[in-house]
């Protein structure tokens, strides 16, 4: 039987003007477009609790009811396909990648072809031998960076266990708005938000979830973050920013709205203006060697786009610092 649930969504302001379908793909970016038009043909979404075609315009704050099969397609009916893989580090039992941003990990209703998993079964025809192609844990669509991959019986249940202990080391960085002041420890519960149901939220009846945040460097609106995590809840960076009120740069589901500082050259505000996913990057995964045991640390360089990002937000504060 097919897994179906309902999501609850606003649209923003900043889409005004953008077809239905459009405007819904954009806030939520693990379902494809052509998935989402085909729910509307259905019947499966209410704009303002009224069934309309893909093509309506929106004009911002109407309120959308969407409901979407959440069903992956089974390892059995995955199809191998050659998808270009960064690897880091590889031998008989892991294979350590950086996975670019826009790369979906798994196949599903959204996303039935082109994720990690049909590149895995290619390059590595025995994963379909390993419970979901020895994929351990996961980015979302739109984080770059660093991962692993069990190849093994005995690397998949050694890296689920560390994962599981918290033995392995999990360190991202990340561009937020707003200016912390100091690093901290988050530790707010996760779970499901009530009424938005594609987001997660802080809650007092949630899965625990820790985050450690140590500031790397402070601009003059924005803030250069690493996080460590301790535990794994969905998209815990990203709603613990959020909780503190300094969401991630192109992170809209959680808040994040553009803010240009003041006397930002056009050039460095194009670039901010056009950043359109969280900026968010695994940048060091540390783990034991299945068999080995020997302690390893991978790291991986700044996806191209967040590097920019970070390049013109330090160059603005150079030529801003007296404004600051």
């Amino acid at each position: 039987m097919n897994q179906t649930e309902t999501f609850s969504l606003i649209i923003p302001n900043h889409l005004a003007g953008k077809r239905l379908d459009a405007a819904i793909a954009a806030i939520m970016p693990d379902f494809s477009r052509v998935k989402i038009a085909e729910a509307i043909k259905k019947g499966d979404v209410f704009l303002n609790q009224k069934s309309v075609k893909s093509s309506e315009k929106v004009f911002g704050g109407e309120s959308v009811a969407i409901t979407l099969n959440l069903e992956q397609v089974s390892l059995e009916d995955a199809i191998a396909e050659d998808i270009p893989l960064d690897i880091v580090f590889e031998d008989e039992h892991i294979l350590v990648l950086n996975k670019p941003q826009g790369l979906v990990i798994h196949p599903g209703s959204g996303n039935p072809s082109g994720t990690l998993m049909n590149g895995l079964l290619n390059y590595h025809p025995n994963a379909r031998a390993l419970p979901r192609a020895g994929i351990v844990h996961r980015l979302d669509k739109n984080t770059s960076g660093v991962m692993v991959v069990a190849k093994s019986p005995l690397a998949y249940s050694s890296l689920i266990e560390q994962l599981q202990t918290r033995q392995m080391g999990r360190l991202y960085h990340a561009l937020s708005y707003g200016v912390m002041d100091q690093g901290q420890t988050i530790d707010a519960p996760i779970g499901r938000h009530h009424t938005e149901r594609q987001k997660m939220s802080c809650q007092a009846l949630g899965k625990p979830a820790i985050t450690h945040i140590r500031v790397i460097k402070r601009f003059r609106a924005n803030t250069y973050v690493q996080c460590q995590l301790e535990t794994g809840r969905t998209h815990q960076i990203r709603v613990h920013m959020s909780f503190l009120r300094l969401p991630l740069i192109g992170d809209e589901l959680y808040g994040a709205r553009l803010r240009i500082p003041s006397l930002m050259s056009d050039e460095h505000a194009h670039i901010l203006r056009n950043f359109k996913r969280q900026a968010l990057h695994a940048k060091t995964l540390k783990l034991i060697h299945p068999l080995t045991q020997e302690e390893m640390r991978f790291d991986t360089p700044l996806a191209p786009d967040f590097a920019e990002l970070l390049a013109i937000l330090d160059a603005d504060f150079l030529l801003n610092r007296d404004d600051v």
